[in-house]
Order: structure tokens, then C-alpha cells, then sequence
């Protein structure tokens, strides 16, 4: 497992090569004074699939983990290499992975069956007050159940949420050409001389086609 390369602390005393497991710490384990982990991890071990990111290598992960009353927070970084597609040139680029993690854990209450009460027809039933910020959903949140904290779903979804929408090889990527799909950062092309229709030209000449169609 990942964890048996990372390090467990208790209080600032570091116990390095101590036998835990980096992903699922243990409940009991997580104090108010605060448990450090690190190591590296795999994108297996944190079941991402290329569909997801497509990572190069391990990934280095550093966490620190506080029990304040009931809640669990988690906060460190997260680091790696991953490969993408750019958006405009569509060759592959080596991107570094680097974010920040800030996450809160509850434990996970179960459901209680609502009691049915059964009120006089007559009565009017009174409309619900709509809290705003309870309707909110908090995308930092977690939930956790049984003795150990399961940390890969989360790291998962981080590093999805951390993974650009639009990735650029470089800031001034030229992209390709529209015309014959040349890469424009290896140099101009042919069609690039050639000036831009003007769209109302365009449109001038769809009606006089349409017009000559007419005529006919």
C-alpha cells in the first residue's frame, strides 16, 4: 500500500516507516492536536481512470487532520504531473499538478424513518420556511462512517475539481488553422494571407443566389 512509504505524526514527533495506511487513517487516531500524513499515491489507489486525468507518475500528497468536536478537517497539498490535451493545438502537454486541500469530514447520521401524523382536514398547513444556506449544498463537505477515514473518493474528486476546463500548452498557442488544420505555432500557412470574408459580403450574396433562383 501507498501509505507503508509515508509518515505518520502525533503532536510534531514524526514515526517514519511506521505501518499505517495513508488513504483510510484510523478515526481514534485523529486528535485535537492533529495527525500529519504524507506520501506518494498512485492514481489506482485513488481509482482514477484516464477518462478523469491522465496522471505521469505518483502523486505526492502531504495532509493535516483535526478532530474539532464532532468535525474533522482536512487541509495540505497535493502534487504530480499530468498529461492533457490542449484546447487549441490538440497535441499532448506535461502539466503540473499542484492544489490545495481544504475539506471538512462528519460522521454520517442515519436516516430515520419521518413519522406520519395525521392532522384534521380543516387545518391549514402552514407553509415552510425556506432557509436559504441549509439549502445550499457545501462541496467541501464529507461524510465518513465506521472506524476509518476513507480519504481516496475525496482526493479524487479534488484533483478533478483542481484539472483546468480549457488547457492551454502555452498562454499564446496559435491553434490550428481553420481552414487546413495546420499547427500555426510551427509557422504560417497558406490560407493564413488570405483576408476575412466580410459576413454581410456573405449574406449579400446569399440573396442575390436567391434572387437568381427566383428569376429563374
Amino acid at each position: 500500500m501507498s501509505g507503508e512509504r509515508g509518515e505518520l505524526e502525533w503532536g510534531g514527533d514524526s514515526l517514519s516507516g511506521a505501518t499505517m495506511d495513508l488513504l483510510t487513517p484510523k478515526i481514534t487516531d485523529i486528535t485535537a492536536e492533529g495527525l500529519s500524513l504524507s506520501g506518494d499515491v498512485t492514481g489506482e489507489e485513488l481509482g482514477i481512470t484516464d477518462a478523469d486525468v491522465v496522471l505521469c507518475g505518483i502523486l505526492a500528497i502531504g495532509l493535516d487532520l483535526q478532530a474539532v468536536e464532532r468535525t474533522i478537517c482536512v487541509t495540505g497539498v497535493v502534487e504530480g504531473m499530468a498529461v492533457r490535451q490542449c484546447v487549441r493545438c490538440l497535441k499532448d502537454f506535461n502539466d503540473p499538478v499542484a492544489f490545495s486541500i481544504r475539506v471538512a469530514y462528519e460522521r454520517e447520521s442515519k436516516a430515520v424513518a419521518p413519522t406520519v401524523k395525521r392532522e384534521a382536514p380543516w387545518k391549514k398547513k402552514a407553509e415552510p420556511l425556506v432557509d436559504v444556506k441549509s439549502e445550499e449544498p457545501n462541496d467541501d463537505l464529507y461524510y465518513y462512517s465506521g472506524d476509518h477515514l476513507e480519504l481516496a473518493p475525496m482526493l479524487r474528486e479534488q484533483l478533478i475539481l483542481a484539472s483546468p476546463m480549457h488547457p492551454l500548452c502555452a498562454e499564446d498557442c496559435r491553434g490550428l488553422c481553420a481552414h487546413c488544420g495546420k499547427d500555426l505555432n510551427e509557422g504560417p500557412c497558406g490560407c493564413a494571407v488570405e483576408s476575412a470574408e466580410s459576413p454581410f459580403h456573405v449574406l449579400r450574396r446569399m440573396k442575390e443566389k436567391i434572387q437568381e433562383s427566383a428569376d429563374r
